[in-house]
């Protein structure tokens, strides 16, 4: 391979970028769009949620139990009704998503240190939320009553659970989904710019001039990597940025582990849009191609919309091909736990061999020969 003719395709490849407005858009205000757009959109907390109240008991107990919900900041009152056809009414309309019902002797009960029941009405269309919702009206529910065995001077509960959250201790769902999106935003954004850099040669009518050079296929494949990955390695540094500034999503580990990982997991998303840009010869058929190889396994197999361990066998082993779920890992990793090379060794080997075998297949389908 000679350095002289890798660099004069890179420099080319330079060149045509610094001229193609759309494409320096694609690669540098694209991918911080994409993360602020699902960064903002996309949450799994569960909080402010719309609730009723049937309260058939009116009573100071009563009130105490409701202040404990809305004080906890999961609950918001937004109607009071009087009855059971008011309740259905709503559930059916969707106004709420919970309705809690009080009974009329919930006090008297108390009082006489018997149990009191209490009914948390949920609309299950969005099983998410109402099990997250039933999780909090149960952990509320909970605290009031450990309020009350002390008030009547029992003894508490001989067995008390104390739980620590390490990591995200907060349990904010965008600690977890930002580090995760710059994974699926970087396999798309290098995949598609790449996607476009044959194809667009067959296109213009320039691969006739590039096949009567004696620059061999690797030097032509690794010629126009080589600035892209230059490009993404640069997309890694602004969307973390982002990530951090914007979202305030906390990196507590090492810039230099996360750059390197980064450039093994680009390479490879990069040489995969090569292979692609030189199959399709056409930049609209490789831009849809390197979409559908690209965001759908990323954005659903990779672990990050979904648990792996939840999918089918056939999608759990399909996930393994799947490189962004590796990249995840790392991501995750270096941002909310700071671990070390010591963790993610098997992941950056893994990518190591998809960069390998993307920038392989890529040599290996592509073709100076001009076809008449």
């Amino acid at each position: 391979m000679s350095p002289t003719r890798l660099w004069a395709v890179t420099r080319k490849e330079l060149i045509q970028l610094r001229r193609d407005t759309r494409s320096l858009v694609l690669a540098f205000l694209l991918p911080i769009l994409l993360l602020v757009l699902f960064g903002y959109a996309i949450s799994w907390d569960v909080d402010r949620i719309e609730t009723a109240v049937l309260d058939r008991d009116h009573s100071a107990r009563s009130r105490d139990l409701l202040s404990a919900f809305w004080s906890s900041g999961y609950f918001e009152l937004v109607r009071r009704v009087d009855s059971y056809d008011a309740v259905d009414a709503l559930l059916d309309r969707g106004a709420v998503r919970v309705v809690l019902v009080i009974p009329p002797d919930f006090a008297e009960d108390l009082d006489a240190g018997r149990s009191a029941e209490v009914q948390a009405l949920v609309d299950g269309a969005d099983a998410n939320t109402a099990t997250i919702a039933l999780a909090y009206a149960g952990a509320i529910v909970g605290s009031y009553s450990r309020t009350v065995r002390l008030q009547g001077r029992q003894l508490a509960a001989p067995v008390e659970v104390q739980t620590r959250v390490w990591f995200n201790e907060d349990l904010l769902s965008r600690n977890m989904i930002v580090p995760g999106l710059v994974a699926v935003i970087m396999m798309i954004i290098a995949a598609m710019l790449t996607s476009l850099t044959i194809a667009r040669e067959w296109e213009r009518g320039t691969m006739e001039q590039l096949a009567s050079t004696p620059v061999r296929r690797s030097e032509v494949v690794l010629g126009k990597l080589l600035p892209y990955v230059a490009i993404g390695l640069a997309d890694i540094v602004i969307v973390s940025l982002v990530g951090v500034v914007l979202f305030g999503v906390p990196f507590r580990g090492s810039p230099v582990l996360l750059m390197s990982l980064s450039l093994a997991f680009i390479i490879g998303a990069s040489g995969l849009g090569i292979f692609i840009s030189a199959v399709a010869r056409s930049q609209l058929l490789a831009t849809q191609l390197a979409m559908v190889l690209t965001f759908l396994p990323a954005f659903l197999l990779s672990g990050f919309m979904f648990a792996i361990d939840v999918m089918p066998p056939v999608l759990r082993a399909f996930s393994y091909l799947i490189p962004a779920r590796y990249f995840l890992v790392v991501t995750r990793g270096i941002f909310l736990k700071g671990v070390g090379i010591q963790v993610l060794w098997i992941q950056g080997l893994l990518m190591i061999g998809f960069a390998a075998a993307g920038v392989f297949a890529a040599i290996r389908v592509f073709r100076k020969t001009i076809q008449t």
